[in-house]
Protein backbone atom coordinates (compact mmCIF):
# COMPACT_ATOMS: atom_id res chain seq x y z
CA UNK A 1 0.00 0.00 0.00
CA UNK A 2 2.87 2.61 1.15
CA UNK A 3 4.38 1.73 -2.24
CA UNK A 4 1.07 2.10 -4.27
CA UNK A 5 0.76 5.69 -2.25
CA UNK A 6 4.37 6.78 -3.26
CA UNK A 7 3.59 6.16 -6.86
CA UNK A 8 0.72 8.30 -6.99
CA UNK A 9 1.90 11.31 -5.34
CA UNK A 10 4.82 10.77 -7.80
CA UNK A 11 2.00 10.74 -10.46
CA UNK A 12 0.21 14.15 -9.00
CA UNK A 13 3.16 16.04 -8.50
CA UNK A 14 5.51 15.39 -10.86
CA UNK A 15 3.67 13.55 -13.86
CA UNK A 16 2.91 17.24 -15.20
CA UNK A 17 6.40 17.33 -16.86
CA UNK A 18 5.45 13.80 -18.58
CA UNK A 19 2.07 13.49 -19.51
CA UNK A 20 0.11 16.75 -21.04
CA UNK A 21 -3.35 15.55 -19.40
CA UNK A 22 -1.93 16.43 -15.98
CA UNK A 23 -1.63 19.47 -14.37
CA UNK A 24 -1.39 21.01 -11.37
CA UNK A 25 -2.35 24.69 -9.60
CA UNK A 26 -0.76 25.82 -6.87
CA UNK A 27 -2.03 29.07 -4.94
CA UNK A 28 -0.28 30.44 -1.67
CA UNK A 29 1.00 26.98 -0.17
CA UNK A 30 -2.20 24.89 -1.47
CA UNK A 31 -1.66 22.95 -4.44
CA UNK A 32 -4.33 20.80 -6.74
CA UNK A 33 -3.83 18.63 -9.37
CA UNK A 34 -6.22 18.06 -12.50
CA UNK A 35 -5.75 14.54 -14.19
CA UNK A 36 -7.85 12.60 -16.71
CA UNK A 37 -6.00 9.31 -15.59
CA UNK A 38 -8.03 6.79 -13.46
CA UNK A 39 -6.71 6.37 -9.87
CA UNK A 40 -7.33 3.09 -8.33
CA UNK A 41 -10.04 2.49 -5.71
CA UNK A 42 -7.71 1.54 -3.29
CA UNK A 43 -5.98 4.60 -3.36
CA UNK A 44 -8.78 6.67 -2.77
CA UNK A 45 -9.79 5.19 -0.11
CA UNK A 46 -6.52 6.96 1.65
CA UNK A 47 -7.73 10.03 0.76
CA UNK A 48 -10.53 12.27 2.09
CA UNK A 49 -13.23 12.47 -0.35
CA UNK A 50 -15.24 15.38 -0.75
CA UNK A 51 -18.51 15.66 -2.94
CA UNK A 52 -17.89 18.79 -5.65
CA UNK A 53 -20.41 21.38 -5.47
CA UNK A 54 -21.23 21.50 -1.54
CA UNK A 55 -19.76 23.99 0.78
CA UNK A 56 -18.08 21.85 4.06
CA UNK A 57 -16.63 22.10 7.43
CA UNK A 58 -14.20 19.00 8.14
CA UNK A 59 -11.17 18.11 10.46
CA UNK A 60 -8.37 15.88 7.77
CA UNK A 61 -5.44 14.15 8.58
CA UNK A 62 -5.55 12.67 5.58
CA UNK A 63 -2.52 14.62 3.81
CA UNK A 64 -4.60 14.60 0.54
CA UNK A 65 -8.16 14.59 -0.91
CA UNK A 66 -10.03 14.25 -3.64
CA UNK A 67 -13.08 15.91 -5.45
CA UNK A 68 -15.87 13.18 -6.45
CA UNK A 69 -17.97 13.91 -9.27
CA UNK A 70 -21.69 12.63 -10.31
CA UNK A 71 -22.35 11.28 -13.47
CA UNK A 72 -24.53 14.26 -14.41
CA UNK A 73 -21.84 16.71 -13.37
CA UNK A 74 -19.19 14.32 -15.65
CA UNK A 75 -21.88 14.56 -18.66
CA UNK A 76 -22.07 18.32 -18.27
CA UNK A 77 -17.90 18.87 -18.84
CA UNK A 78 -17.74 16.12 -21.52
CA UNK A 79 -20.10 18.21 -23.15
CA UNK A 80 -17.86 21.43 -23.08
CA UNK A 81 -14.97 22.76 -25.55
CA UNK A 82 -13.29 24.11 -22.54
CA UNK A 83 -13.21 23.93 -18.56
CA UNK A 84 -12.01 27.10 -16.67
CA UNK A 85 -11.12 26.14 -13.36
CA UNK A 86 -10.63 28.73 -10.52
CA UNK A 87 -8.62 27.47 -7.27
CA UNK A 88 -8.63 29.80 -4.23
CA UNK A 89 -7.00 33.12 -6.23
CA UNK A 90 -5.64 31.09 -9.53
CA UNK A 91 -7.38 29.73 -12.64
CA UNK A 92 -6.26 27.87 -15.09
CA UNK A 93 -8.03 26.58 -18.67
CA UNK A 94 -8.14 22.67 -19.59
CA UNK A 95 -9.92 20.72 -22.31
CA UNK A 96 -10.70 17.56 -20.05
CA UNK A 97 -11.05 16.52 -16.52
CA UNK A 98 -11.24 13.79 -14.61
CA UNK A 99 -10.06 13.71 -11.30
CA UNK A 100 -9.44 16.76 -9.11
CA UNK A 101 -6.82 15.54 -6.23
CA UNK A 102 -5.97 19.12 -3.46
CA UNK A 103 -3.15 18.90 -1.00
CA UNK A 104 -4.48 19.23 2.46
CA UNK A 105 -3.68 22.89 3.20
CA UNK A 106 -3.61 22.58 7.00
CA UNK A 107 -5.85 23.66 10.11
CA UNK A 108 -7.68 26.49 10.19
CA UNK A 109 -7.45 27.13 6.12
CA UNK A 110 -9.62 27.17 3.21
CA UNK A 111 -9.98 25.37 -0.60
CA UNK A 112 -12.35 27.06 -2.78
CA UNK A 113 -12.94 25.32 -6.21
CA UNK A 114 -14.91 26.71 -9.58
CA UNK A 115 -15.49 24.92 -12.02
CA UNK A 116 -17.10 26.65 -15.20
CA UNK A 117 -17.76 24.74 -18.14
CA UNK A 118 -17.71 26.63 -21.73
CA UNK A 119 -19.24 25.45 -24.79
CA UNK A 120 -19.14 28.22 -28.16
CA UNK A 121 -18.24 30.11 -25.80
CA UNK A 122 -21.16 30.36 -23.60
CA UNK A 123 -21.35 29.24 -19.78
CA UNK A 124 -23.12 25.50 -19.31
CA UNK A 125 -24.18 25.78 -15.64
CA UNK A 126 -24.77 22.82 -13.47
CA UNK A 127 -27.89 21.52 -12.75
CA UNK A 128 -27.78 20.88 -8.87
CA UNK A 129 -25.03 23.18 -7.81
CA UNK A 130 -23.68 26.69 -8.84
CA UNK A 131 -20.45 24.51 -9.77
CA UNK A 132 -18.24 25.72 -6.57
CA UNK A 133 -17.05 24.16 -3.37
CA UNK A 134 -15.78 25.20 -0.62
CA UNK A 135 -13.71 23.21 2.01
CA UNK A 136 -12.70 24.32 5.42
CA UNK A 137 -10.26 22.45 7.39
CA UNK A 138 -10.94 22.81 11.14
CA UNK A 139 -8.50 22.44 13.93
CA UNK A 140 -9.74 19.92 15.99
CA UNK A 141 -12.32 17.15 15.22
CA UNK A 142 -15.64 18.33 16.18
CA UNK A 143 -17.74 16.71 18.44
CA UNK A 144 -20.51 14.25 18.14
CA UNK A 145 -23.67 15.76 20.40
CA UNK A 146 -25.62 12.95 22.28
CA UNK A 147 -28.98 14.69 20.45
CA UNK A 148 -28.46 16.29 16.89
CA UNK A 149 -32.24 15.60 16.38
CA UNK A 150 -34.28 19.48 15.63
CA UNK A 151 -37.32 17.46 16.88
CA UNK A 152 -35.85 16.40 19.98
CA UNK A 153 -33.74 19.03 20.88
CA UNK A 154 -36.76 21.72 20.69
CA UNK A 155 -38.55 18.68 23.08
CA UNK A 156 -35.88 19.53 25.52
CA UNK A 157 -35.45 23.18 25.30
CA UNK A 158 -39.35 23.60 25.59
CA UNK A 159 -39.22 21.00 28.97
CA UNK A 160 -36.71 23.15 30.22
CA UNK A 161 -38.46 26.38 29.83
CA UNK A 162 -41.65 25.03 31.65
CA UNK A 163 -39.94 23.45 34.33
CA UNK A 164 -38.06 26.96 34.55
CA UNK A 165 -41.13 28.93 34.91
CA UNK A 166 -43.14 26.33 36.85
CA UNK A 167 -40.49 26.54 39.85
CA UNK A 168 -39.90 30.11 39.56
CA UNK A 169 -43.87 30.14 40.36
CA UNK A 170 -43.54 28.28 43.12
CA UNK A 171 -43.94 29.31 47.22
CA UNK A 172 -41.47 27.38 48.20
CA UNK A 173 -38.94 28.84 50.53
CA UNK A 174 -35.85 27.02 48.34
CA UNK A 175 -37.13 27.92 44.82
CA UNK A 176 -37.68 31.40 46.42
CA UNK A 177 -34.15 31.82 47.31
CA UNK A 178 -32.65 30.13 44.15
CA UNK A 179 -34.81 32.55 41.61
CA UNK A 180 -33.45 35.32 44.13
CA UNK A 181 -29.63 34.65 43.52
CA UNK A 182 -30.41 33.29 39.90
CA UNK A 183 -33.24 35.13 38.01
CA UNK A 184 -35.26 32.79 35.76
CA UNK A 185 -34.12 34.60 32.27
CA UNK A 186 -30.28 33.90 32.92
CA UNK A 187 -31.46 30.09 33.68
CA UNK A 188 -33.16 29.96 30.24
CA UNK A 189 -30.40 31.42 28.86
CA UNK A 190 -27.43 29.20 30.65
CA UNK A 191 -29.15 25.85 31.06
CA UNK A 192 -29.34 25.31 27.16
CA UNK A 193 -26.08 26.70 27.10
CA UNK A 194 -24.30 24.26 29.57
CA UNK A 195 -26.05 21.35 27.47
CA UNK A 196 -23.92 22.79 24.67
CA UNK A 197 -20.83 22.36 26.53
CA UNK A 198 -21.36 19.12 27.33
CA UNK A 199 -21.79 18.05 24.31
CA UNK A 200 -25.63 16.74 25.02
CA UNK A 201 -26.96 18.80 22.09
CA UNK A 202 -25.50 20.39 19.06
CA UNK A 203 -26.33 23.53 17.75
CA UNK A 204 -24.33 23.38 14.86
CA UNK A 205 -26.43 20.27 13.71
CA UNK A 206 -30.21 21.91 14.12
CA UNK A 207 -32.04 24.74 12.22
CA UNK A 208 -33.56 25.40 15.43
CA UNK A 209 -32.05 29.09 16.13
CA UNK A 210 -32.91 30.00 11.98
CA UNK A 211 -36.29 28.72 12.86
CA UNK A 212 -36.92 30.99 16.02
CA UNK A 213 -34.93 34.19 14.52
CA UNK A 214 -37.02 33.89 11.20
CA UNK A 215 -39.87 32.68 12.33
CA UNK A 216 -40.70 33.70 15.83
CA UNK A 217 -38.54 36.84 16.42
CA UNK A 218 -40.70 38.97 14.23
CA UNK A 219 -43.69 37.25 15.11
CA UNK A 220 -43.13 38.45 18.50
CA UNK A 221 -41.94 41.96 17.68
CA UNK A 222 -45.31 42.10 15.80
CA UNK A 223 -47.05 40.59 19.13
CA UNK A 224 -45.57 42.78 21.41
CA UNK A 225 -45.65 46.19 19.55
CA UNK A 226 -49.47 45.37 19.08
CA UNK A 227 -50.45 47.69 22.04
CA UNK A 228 -47.64 49.95 22.12
CA UNK A 229 -48.17 53.91 23.25
CA UNK A 230 -46.55 56.13 20.58
CA UNK A 231 -46.91 59.19 22.58
CA UNK A 232 -45.58 57.77 25.95
CA UNK A 233 -42.72 56.03 24.00
CA UNK A 234 -41.61 59.25 22.68
CA UNK A 235 -42.04 60.81 26.25
CA UNK A 236 -39.52 58.72 27.94
CA UNK A 237 -36.86 61.27 27.11
CA UNK A 238 -33.17 61.58 25.41
CA UNK A 239 -31.47 59.35 28.22
CA UNK A 240 -32.60 56.13 25.85
CA UNK A 241 -30.56 57.90 22.99
CA UNK A 242 -27.33 59.05 25.08
CA UNK A 243 -27.51 55.59 26.53
CA UNK A 244 -27.60 54.11 22.77
CA UNK A 245 -25.01 56.47 21.44
CA UNK A 246 -22.72 55.99 24.60
CA UNK A 247 -22.96 51.86 23.95
CA UNK A 248 -21.79 52.77 20.12
CA UNK A 249 -18.70 55.09 21.58
CA UNK A 250 -17.86 52.54 23.72
CA UNK A 251 -17.68 49.71 21.23
CA UNK A 252 -15.56 52.32 18.90
CA UNK A 253 -13.27 53.41 21.52
CA UNK A 254 -13.06 49.86 23.02
CA UNK A 255 -11.67 48.57 20.69
CA UNK A 256 -8.73 50.50 19.88
CA UNK A 257 -8.31 50.54 23.78
CA UNK A 258 -7.60 46.82 23.92
CA UNK A 259 -5.35 46.60 21.09
CA UNK A 260 -3.34 49.46 22.13
CA UNK A 261 -3.30 47.86 25.70
CA UNK A 262 -2.33 44.14 23.69
CA UNK A 263 0.29 45.90 21.61
CA UNK A 264 2.19 46.15 24.46
CA UNK A 265 1.35 42.86 26.86
CA UNK A 266 1.31 40.65 23.01
CA UNK A 267 2.13 42.04 19.94
CA UNK A 268 1.52 39.59 18.07
CA UNK A 269 -1.95 38.56 19.07
CA UNK A 270 -2.83 42.11 17.64
CA UNK A 271 -0.42 42.37 14.78
CA UNK A 272 -0.06 40.78 11.54
CA UNK A 273 0.75 42.09 7.89
CA UNK A 274 -1.38 42.41 4.90
CA UNK A 275 -5.35 40.70 5.06
CA UNK A 276 -3.57 38.70 8.04
CA UNK A 277 -3.27 42.16 10.31
CA UNK A 278 -5.51 41.25 13.85
CA UNK A 279 -7.07 44.71 13.42
CA UNK A 280 -8.88 43.89 9.89
CA UNK A 281 -10.82 40.97 11.53
CA UNK A 282 -11.88 43.25 14.60
CA UNK A 283 -13.09 45.54 12.59
CA UNK A 284 -15.28 42.53 11.81
CA UNK A 285 -16.23 42.52 15.29
CA UNK A 286 -16.98 45.90 15.50
CA UNK A 287 -19.32 46.05 12.53
CA UNK A 288 -21.51 43.04 14.60
CA UNK A 289 -21.49 44.69 17.62
CA UNK A 290 -22.25 48.20 16.42
CA UNK A 291 -25.26 46.87 14.14
CA UNK A 292 -25.27 43.21 13.18
CA UNK A 293 -24.74 40.88 10.78
CA UNK A 294 -24.71 43.05 7.58
CA UNK A 295 -22.30 45.28 9.11
CA UNK A 296 -19.98 42.22 9.68
CA UNK A 297 -19.84 41.54 6.34
CA UNK A 298 -19.65 44.84 4.98
CA UNK A 299 -16.18 45.13 7.16
CA UNK A 300 -15.40 41.96 6.18
CA UNK A 301 -15.56 43.19 2.54
CA UNK A 302 -14.36 46.71 3.12
CA UNK A 303 -11.11 45.17 4.69
CA UNK A 304 -10.80 41.95 2.90
CA UNK A 305 -9.49 40.02 5.79
CA UNK A 306 -8.15 36.43 5.93
CA UNK A 307 -11.02 33.99 5.94
CA UNK A 308 -9.36 31.50 7.01
CA UNK A 309 -8.91 33.66 10.15
CA UNK A 310 -12.23 34.89 9.85
CA UNK A 311 -13.34 31.69 12.18
CA UNK A 312 -11.38 33.24 15.25
CA UNK A 313 -13.47 36.62 15.18
CA UNK A 314 -16.59 35.05 14.84
CA UNK A 315 -15.53 32.80 18.29
CA UNK A 316 -14.41 35.94 19.90
CA UNK A 317 -17.71 37.83 18.85
CA UNK A 318 -20.33 34.98 19.64
CA UNK A 319 -18.19 34.04 23.53
CA UNK A 320 -17.67 37.63 24.57
CA UNK A 321 -21.39 38.74 23.91
CA UNK A 322 -22.78 36.06 25.72
CA UNK A 323 -20.58 36.58 28.47
CA UNK A 324 -21.88 39.99 28.59
CA UNK A 325 -25.56 39.43 27.70
CA UNK A 326 -25.32 36.87 30.56
CA UNK A 327 -24.22 39.99 33.20
CA UNK A 328 -27.24 41.90 31.88
CA UNK A 329 -30.07 39.47 32.35
CA UNK A 330 -28.36 38.20 35.91
CA UNK A 331 -28.52 42.32 36.62
CA UNK A 332 -31.89 42.60 35.52
CA UNK A 333 -33.07 40.59 39.10
CA UNK A 334 -31.17 43.60 41.19
CA UNK A 335 -32.46 46.66 38.84
CA UNK A 336 -34.11 48.29 41.85
CA UNK A 337 -30.38 48.01 43.73
CA UNK A 338 -28.75 49.22 40.72
CA UNK A 339 -31.11 52.02 39.83
CA UNK A 340 -31.01 53.13 43.79
CA UNK A 341 -27.06 53.11 43.38
CA UNK A 342 -27.30 55.37 39.99
CA UNK A 343 -29.86 57.61 41.63
CA UNK A 344 -31.86 57.10 38.55
CA UNK A 345 -35.23 58.38 37.67
CA UNK A 346 -37.26 55.66 36.16
CA UNK A 347 -40.75 57.48 36.61
CA UNK A 348 -41.34 57.99 32.18
CA UNK A 349 -40.32 54.24 32.52
CA UNK A 350 -43.19 53.31 35.42
CA UNK A 351 -45.13 55.48 34.03
CA UNK A 352 -45.72 53.58 30.51
CA UNK A 353 -45.68 50.66 32.17
CA UNK A 354 -48.71 51.79 34.07
CA UNK A 355 -50.22 52.90 31.33
CA UNK A 356 -50.06 49.32 29.28
CA UNK A 357 -51.18 47.58 32.44
CA UNK A 358 -54.38 50.18 32.37
CA UNK A 359 -54.99 49.15 28.62
CA UNK A 360 -54.35 45.42 29.53
CA UNK A 361 -56.66 45.39 32.07
CA UNK A 362 -59.31 47.19 30.13
CA UNK A 363 -59.58 45.21 27.11
CA UNK A 364 -58.75 42.20 28.77
CA UNK A 365 -61.57 38.86 28.14
CA UNK A 366 -61.44 35.25 28.41
CA UNK A 367 -59.76 34.54 24.76
CA UNK A 368 -61.31 32.39 23.04
CA UNK A 369 -60.45 29.79 19.74
CA UNK A 370 -61.56 32.38 17.55
CA UNK A 371 -59.19 35.36 18.81
CA UNK A 372 -56.96 32.85 18.92
CA UNK A 373 -57.23 32.32 15.09
CA UNK A 374 -57.39 35.57 14.79
CA UNK A 375 -53.89 36.43 16.47
CA UNK A 376 -52.26 33.64 14.35
CA UNK A 377 -53.38 34.85 11.05
CA UNK A 378 -52.34 38.48 12.02
CA UNK A 379 -48.56 37.67 13.60
CA UNK A 380 -47.83 34.93 10.68
CA UNK A 381 -48.98 36.78 8.07
CA UNK A 382 -47.32 39.93 9.07
CA UNK A 383 -43.98 37.25 8.90
CA UNK A 384 -44.46 36.20 5.83
CA UNK A 385 -45.32 39.95 4.32
CA UNK A 386 -41.77 40.82 6.10
CA UNK A 387 -40.05 38.07 4.43
CA UNK A 388 -41.82 38.41 1.06
CA UNK A 389 -41.04 42.42 1.14
CA UNK A 390 -37.60 41.92 2.84
CA UNK A 391 -36.68 39.42 0.00
CA UNK A 392 -37.17 41.72 -2.63
CA UNK A 393 -35.35 45.22 -1.03
CA UNK A 394 -32.74 42.93 0.07
CA UNK A 395 -32.29 41.25 -3.90
CA UNK A 396 -32.33 44.97 -4.98
CA UNK A 397 -30.18 46.67 -2.42
CA UNK A 398 -27.75 43.58 -3.44
CA UNK A 399 -27.77 44.13 -7.21
CA UNK A 400 -27.34 47.48 -6.49
CA UNK A 401 -25.00 48.31 -3.84
CA UNK A 402 -23.31 44.81 -2.89
CA UNK A 403 -23.71 42.44 -0.16
CA UNK A 404 -21.73 44.76 2.20
CA UNK A 405 -24.74 47.08 2.70
CA UNK A 406 -26.80 46.63 5.90
CA UNK A 407 -30.35 47.18 3.21
CA UNK A 408 -28.78 44.43 1.44
CA UNK A 409 -29.66 41.96 4.55
CA UNK A 410 -32.89 40.67 4.55
CA UNK A 411 -32.98 39.77 8.14
CA UNK A 412 -32.87 43.79 8.43
CA UNK A 413 -35.60 44.12 5.86
CA UNK A 414 -37.55 41.40 7.89
CA UNK A 415 -37.27 42.74 11.38
CA UNK A 416 -37.79 47.01 9.94
CA UNK A 417 -41.20 45.20 8.14
CA UNK A 418 -42.66 43.35 11.04
CA UNK A 419 -41.85 46.63 13.49
CA UNK A 420 -43.63 48.93 10.86
CA UNK A 421 -46.23 46.27 10.66
CA UNK A 422 -46.93 45.85 14.36
CA UNK A 423 -46.95 49.71 15.09
CA UNK A 424 -49.25 49.93 12.06
CA UNK A 425 -51.42 46.99 13.81
CA UNK A 426 -51.46 49.71 16.90
CA UNK A 427 -53.34 52.02 15.25
CA UNK A 428 -56.55 49.07 14.22
CA UNK A 429 -58.90 47.57 16.55
CA UNK A 430 -56.45 44.68 16.00
CA UNK A 431 -54.55 46.48 19.12
CA UNK A 432 -57.36 45.04 21.41
CA UNK A 433 -56.36 41.41 20.52
CA UNK A 434 -53.52 42.16 23.66
CA UNK A 435 -56.64 41.31 25.92
CA UNK A 436 -56.74 38.22 24.58
CA UNK A 437 -53.19 37.43 25.36
CA UNK A 438 -51.35 38.43 22.41
CA UNK A 439 -48.42 39.95 24.30
CA UNK A 440 -48.28 36.55 26.46
CA UNK A 441 -48.15 34.31 22.81
CA UNK A 442 -45.16 36.82 22.27
CA UNK A 443 -43.15 36.62 25.00
CA UNK A 444 -43.60 32.74 24.41
CA UNK A 445 -42.27 33.10 21.17
CA UNK A 446 -39.18 35.40 22.57
CA UNK A 447 -38.31 32.63 25.47
CA UNK A 448 -37.94 29.79 22.99
CA UNK A 449 -35.47 32.31 20.69
CA UNK A 450 -33.61 32.95 24.32
CA UNK A 451 -33.33 29.41 24.75
CA UNK A 452 -31.66 28.38 21.21
CA UNK A 453 -29.41 31.45 21.54
CA UNK A 454 -28.10 30.01 24.88
CA UNK A 455 -27.84 26.77 23.08
CA UNK A 456 -25.48 28.45 20.71
CA UNK A 457 -22.74 29.24 23.64
CA UNK A 458 -20.16 26.48 24.43
CA UNK A 459 -18.64 27.37 27.41
CA UNK A 460 -15.67 25.09 26.68
CA UNK A 461 -14.81 27.66 23.68
CA UNK A 462 -13.50 30.58 25.40
CA UNK A 463 -10.00 28.09 26.06
CA UNK A 464 -9.73 27.82 22.18
CA UNK A 465 -8.18 30.92 21.52
CA UNK A 466 -8.03 32.53 25.10
CA UNK A 467 -5.49 35.66 24.07
CA UNK A 468 -8.28 36.60 21.21
CA UNK A 469 -10.75 36.41 24.11
CA UNK A 470 -9.30 38.29 26.69
CA UNK A 471 -8.74 41.20 23.96
CA UNK A 472 -12.71 40.90 23.71
CA UNK A 473 -13.07 41.15 27.17
CA UNK A 474 -11.01 44.06 27.80
CA UNK A 475 -13.17 45.57 24.55
CA UNK A 476 -16.51 45.05 26.02
CA UNK A 477 -15.58 45.80 29.93
CA UNK A 478 -14.23 49.43 28.81
CA UNK A 479 -17.54 49.48 27.07
CA UNK A 480 -19.29 48.19 30.35
CA UNK A 481 -17.48 50.74 32.41
CA UNK A 482 -18.64 53.76 30.23
CA UNK A 483 -21.52 52.96 29.99
CA UNK A 484 -21.84 52.98 33.76
CA UNK A 485 -20.50 56.10 33.80
CA UNK A 486 -22.66 57.77 32.21
CA UNK A 487 -25.50 56.84 33.65
CA UNK A 488 -24.20 57.45 36.68
CA UNK A 489 -23.95 60.98 36.23
CA UNK A 490 -26.84 61.77 34.09
CA UNK A 491 -28.86 59.11 36.43
CA UNK A 492 -30.42 56.58 33.83
CA UNK A 493 -31.99 53.84 34.84
CA UNK A 494 -30.51 50.55 34.19
CA UNK A 495 -33.22 49.63 31.40
CA UNK A 496 -31.60 52.42 29.52
CA UNK A 497 -28.24 50.78 30.27
CA UNK A 498 -28.98 47.77 29.73
CA UNK A 499 -31.27 48.20 26.25
CA UNK A 500 -28.66 50.43 24.72
CA UNK A 501 -26.11 48.34 25.34
CA UNK A 502 -27.46 45.09 23.55
CA UNK A 503 -29.12 47.25 20.83
CA UNK A 504 -25.27 47.39 19.87
CA UNK A 505 -24.03 44.50 20.96
CA UNK A 506 -26.94 41.97 20.20
CA UNK A 507 -28.92 43.83 17.89
CA UNK A 508 -32.57 43.02 17.37
CA UNK A 509 -32.39 39.02 18.66
CA UNK A 510 -31.36 40.36 21.79
CA UNK A 511 -32.53 44.12 22.82
CA UNK A 512 -36.15 43.00 22.85
CA UNK A 513 -35.38 40.49 24.72
CA UNK A 514 -33.75 42.09 27.38
CA UNK A 515 -36.64 45.01 27.30
CA UNK A 516 -39.10 42.35 27.57
CA UNK A 517 -37.17 40.91 31.16
CA UNK A 518 -37.83 44.44 32.37
CA UNK A 519 -41.52 44.78 31.21
CA UNK A 520 -43.22 43.15 27.54
CA UNK A 521 -44.37 46.57 27.58
CA UNK A 522 -41.13 47.98 27.03
CA UNK A 523 -40.33 45.48 24.22
CA UNK A 524 -40.87 48.47 21.81
CA UNK A 525 -37.79 50.49 23.18
CA UNK A 526 -35.66 47.47 22.11
CA UNK A 527 -36.42 47.31 18.52
CA UNK A 528 -36.30 50.74 18.03
CA UNK A 529 -32.76 50.93 19.32
CA UNK A 530 -31.45 47.90 17.57
CA UNK A 531 -32.96 49.03 14.16
CA UNK A 532 -31.24 52.81 14.74
CA UNK A 533 -27.79 50.13 15.64
CA UNK A 534 -28.18 48.68 11.98
CA UNK A 535 -28.53 51.95 10.40
CA UNK A 536 -24.93 53.08 12.11
CA UNK A 537 -23.05 50.17 12.86
CA UNK A 538 -21.32 50.39 9.08
CA UNK A 539 -20.13 53.89 10.00
CA UNK A 540 -19.55 53.58 13.55
CA UNK A 541 -17.05 49.65 13.03
CA UNK A 542 -14.94 51.74 9.66
CA UNK A 543 -14.25 54.53 12.43
CA UNK A 544 -13.34 51.95 15.23
CA UNK A 545 -11.23 50.16 12.09
CA UNK A 546 -9.46 52.83 11.22
CA UNK A 547 -8.26 54.16 15.01
CA UNK A 548 -7.33 49.89 15.36
CA UNK A 549 -5.19 50.33 12.25
CA UNK A 550 -3.46 53.71 13.84
CA UNK A 551 -2.72 51.76 17.68
CA UNK A 552 -1.95 47.66 16.25
CA UNK A 553 2.09 47.21 16.22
Amino acid sequence: MKNILFILLITLFGSSFIFSQEQVMVSGKDSLVITTDEIPESVLKQMEKHKFGESVSLFSEAPYGVFVFNDEERRIMKRADKIHIIFNEDSLVVEEVGNIFYKNPGPEEIIHLNIIPIKNGEHIKFTEHAGASKISFLAKKPKTALITDDRIVLGILAVILALIFYTSGLNKKSWKRLYTVIPALFLCYMVPAVLTSFNVIDPTATNLYYMASRYLLPGSLILLILSADIKSLLGLGSKSLIMFFTGTIGIIVGGVFAVWIFSYISPETVGGTGNEATWRGLATIAGSWIGGGANQTAMLETYNYKETLFGGMILVDIVVANIWMAIILFGISKKAKIDRWLKADSSAIDELVVKVEDFQSSVQRKSNLTDLMVITGLVFGGVALAHFLGGYLSAFFLENYGKGSTFSSQFFWMVVISTIYGFTLSFTRAKNYEGAGASKIGSVFLYILVATIGMKVDITQIFDKPLLIFVGLIWMAFHAILLIVVAKLIRAPFFFLAVGSQANVGGAASAPIVANAFHPALTTVGVLMAVVGYFIGTFGAFTAAELMRLVAP
